[in-house]
């Protein structure tokens, strides 16, 4: 006899109500073992492998790829062996099929979720012995959700590729070999401009009809829709500027990047120097209550940035960022911004922020008037820096020049202190010494 368990859509943490299935990574009739991830899924956060905390046979499995799955909704179900329920073994003998190890979404914040069970007839049982595998293989060696998405959407085979990672994991670097190396192929075997989905489409069901395509708003772009157009309608905002010379800046990154010590990004600075300034105009590092009515400043910053990355814009958060050193900003950034490019941010690494810094200066644009990100009260936005003739000590020369501007809620402070919060900003642009003598 066995006991079929089903598994249903962990709470994901964050608020998360829901997510979007993007590919099922296994079969019915597949055998799979404790914590094997089984199907990938996005939510407004992030990619998200799920693992399925029972082990044994995958009798069926609940919709469709693409299709919205609400949190407690069944996913799959697994017949387990009858007598299974009491949970792992012993803590020295590794979790085998027909055990739980309640290790769901580890770092999400999520216990196991309670079985539903119920008694059925006895089932083909897997061969003594059967490990974990996938279509009669070992389980592929890869992390990374865009990296599989990668390589389905240019066919690659990842079981025919030996991974360059740690243990032979496969990285993007190694699907972006294949890629290259099977070019000259026929253009059948490739998707037409027309076809091709896109890195922001892939997994949704796009419908083209007379009026157009229509692609739904899922995921991190519906994420994104629905937080501006909640900004907008809350949020009675306003945008200062101002240009500043950053020649100096510039030389200031290249002198400490010439030392030897850890190399430090012109956006770490520019952090560095967001953080000063929020502590000398903390009403900025706030937040509005309109239920109780009242303004409420943060004691820490924590601060976003903008990255744009193959799945839309994402926000990761430094955590405590007025309390590190322009070095440690830097190496914040560089983890938080690859681990953007390659979908592994987990969603509290996307929240939580309570002001952002936005270098859209990358696009080669000079200004934007930037929306808040809600439930935040200001953000600082940076243009591109560009070669531009200016007066310096009273004799026109040419400049690094960039565009600064602040767009904060009126709410929570006048056009004097959004004024000098960005005055400040700028006097630090122009002479880094400033920053060091009000540290």
């Amino acid at each position: 006899m066995t006991v079929v368990r089903e598994f249903t859509l962990p709470d994901l943490g964050e608020g998360l109500t829901g997510a979007e299935i993007v590919r099922w990574l296994v079969q019915v009739g597949e055998v799979v073992a404790v914590d094997q991830p089984v199907v990938e899924v996005e939510t407004a956060k992030a990619m998200v492998d799920v693992p399925c905390p029972y082990g044994g046979v995958v009798t069926a499995r609940y919709g469709e790829e693409g299709a919205e799955v609400p949190v407690g909704a069944p996913l799959i179900t697994v017949a387990v062996p009858e007598g299974s329920d009491d949970g792992a073994g012993p803590p020295d003998r590794p979790a085998t099929a027909g055990e739980e190890s309640g290790n769901v979404l580890v770092g999400y914040g999520t216990a196991a979720p309670a079985a539903r069970r119920r008694r059925v007839q006895p089932s083909p049982r897997p061969p003594h012995g059967t490990t974990a595998v996938r279509n009669g293989a070992e389980p592929i060696p890869v992390i990374s959700p865009l990296v599989r998405r990668l390589a389905r959407e240019h066919g690659v085979d990842l079981r025919q590729l030996r991974g360059s990672g740690p243990e032979g994991l496969i990285l993007r670097a190694d699907v972006e070999r294949a890629v290259a190396a099977a070019a000259p192929a026929p253009a059948a075997t490739a998707p037409t401009a027309a076809t091709a989905p896109s890195p922001a489409t892939a997994g949704r069901a796009a419908v083209t009809g007379p009026e157009g395509e229509r692609i739904p708003l899922r995921g991190v772009r519906g994420a994104v829709a629905d937080k501006l157009a909640r900004s907008r309608r809350e949020i009675p905002d306003a945008t200062c500027w101002v240009d500043a010379d950053a020649t100096e800046l510039l030389a200031t990154r290249a002198a400490m990047n010439a030392a030897g010590g850890p190399k430090v990004s012109l956006l770490a600075l520019l952090a560095r120097i967001c953080t000063a300034a929020l502590a000398r105009f903390p009403e900025l590092n706030a937040r509005v209550d309109m239920d109780s009515r009242d303004i409420i400043r943060l004691p820490d910053v924590h601060l976003g940035f903008a990255a744009q990355t193959d799945r839309g814009l994402v926000v990761p958060v430094v955590r405590d960022a007025h309390k590190r050193s322009t070095e440690e900003l830097s190496e914040e950034i560089a983890r938080l911004t690859e681990a953007a490019r390659t979908g592994t941010l987990a969603p509290a690494q996307l929240t939580g922020g309570t002001f952002t810094l936005n270098n859209y200066g990358v696009f080669g644009v000079d200004g934007s008037t930037p929306i808040i990100n809600h439930p935040e009260a200001a953000m600082l936005g940076v243009g591109r820096i560009a070669a531009k003739p200016w007066v310096h000590q009273g004799e026109l020369a040419v400049r690094q020049v960039v565009q600064l501007s602040f767009t904060f809620d009126h709410r929570v402070c006048d056009g004097g202190t959004a004024g000098g919060f960005l005055r400040h900003v700028a006097d630090c642009v122009e002479r880094p010494m400033v920053l060091l003598r009000r540290l």
